[in-house]
């Protein structure tokens, strides 16, 4: 009795692939929007300055961040679909076979070394709007430490 209400709630992991499955969607489409109004202002008024070109890279980078993060949250969806509510083995050319998804300590993996490359997009991204000040310096070192720290658990939970 116990045992199959256990085994039924796995359900409610449900709600949080929903959830993440509609913030990708968003996010994706509010990319493709975001893209399409940057190519329009870039083609009526192309950069004639570094520091117009300086923009555009920003605006592009947050872009990539933005699209960065809708990929974490589909990943997290389909990893957590996959792994508590479908019943089915990994297809060999799946969408988590290809990211080496099989149990949730690998989406815990997976998930560790996407936030690191958002990092580093955002650093980049600080880089180009702000420029070699010392805050730059803050945030760099600040991602870093981060970064080391991802580094660590990924290497560590890879052994495990």
């Amino acid at each position: 009795m116990v045992e199959h209400i256990f085994k039924s709630s796995r359900f409610l992991v449900l709600v949080t692939v929903l959830v993440c499955a509609v913030a990708a969607v968003l996010l994706y489409a509010a990319s493709v929007n975001i893209v399409f109004h940057v190519v329009l202002d870039t083609v009526s008024s192309m950069p004639q300055s570094a520091d117009g070109g300086k923009r555009l890279a920003v605006k592009l980078l947050k872009i990539l961040d933005t699209l960065l993060i809708a990929v974490t949250f589909q990943i997290i969806a389909v990893a957590l679909y996959r792994l508590f509510i479908a019943n089915q083995p990994l297809l060999p050319n799946s969408f988590l076979t290809s990211l080496q998804i099989n149990n949730f300590h690998d989406l815990k993996v997976t998930l560790i070394q996407v936030a690191m490359v958002i990092l580093v997009v955002l650093f980049l991204e600080q880089a180009v709007e702000v420029g070699a000040t010392l805050e730059t310096l803050y945030f760099g070192l600040a991602a870093a430490v981060v970064i080391v720290a991802g580094v660590y658990a990924t290497v560590s939970m890879k052994e495990h």
